[in-house]
């Protein structure tokens, strides 16, 4: 079972994967976190100490060189996993940020979605832009301005895989949003059982 979380920064897809991986564990069930990161947090902050903003084309091929590079680590990854894998964030995310950025879709990310394994769901934590500002400024790990959480949500909803997401409102504490995701997994789960039985 391979399910993929997307969503703004802020929106608790990290914590409601580590949560989900931890609960299914803690049931005697095999489960796998992988997470699909592309740097930019790291390159936010360095860009914050330099004083500086990356260009855009620049940092889109850097996040999307190591988000590639991550994506195809963890599909490989999951193909020996015999249970649940949760992948937090995927290439639809950098998708997402090149909408955001007003750069082009490209071929490869796209064609990559269509050739690699299809999740059995791709999760979208959806939350007010801000209410995610909020909580980035109380992690304080990172920065981003209202305004691009804003934009990053305009594109997710503009991409044209994004009716096929699960929509799961994460305006609510963490775990109401890790319960929730839970019962869309379980779903999944009976679903795929199901199937297999007829």
């Amino acid at each position: 079972m391979l399910i993929v979380l997307t969503g703004i920064d802020g929106s608790g897809k990290s914590t409601a994967a580590r949560a989900l991986v931890d609960a299914a564990q803690a049931d005697g069930e095999n489960a796998l976190l992988l997470s699909n990161h592309a740097g930019r947090r790291s390159m936010s902050v360095l860009a914050e100490r330099l004083g500086i903003r990356w260009p855009r084309h620049l940092a889109d091929a850097v996040e999307t060189t190591l988000r590639v590079v991550n994506v195809l680590m963890s599909h490989a990854r999951a193909s020996r996993v015999d249970g649940l894998v949760v992948m937090d964030r995927h290439l639809h995310c950098q998708l997402a940020l090149r909408a955001a950025k007003g750069l082009r879709r490209g071929r490869l990310l796209p064609w990559l979605i269509a050739s690699l394994p299809a999740p059995d769901a791709v999760v979208h934590l959806d939350v007010e832009p801000a209410l995610a500002h909020e909580r980035i400024m109380a992690r304080g790990t990172d920065s981003e301005t209202l305004a691009d959480l804003e934009d990053l949500r305009d594109a997710y909803s503009s991409m044209p895989e994004y009716p096929g997401f699960v929509q799961l409102d994460a305006d609510c504490p963490p775990a109401e949003v890790v319960a929730k995701l839970k019962r869309i997994v379980n779903k999944r789960i009976l679903r795929a059982e199901t199937a297999v039985a007829v």
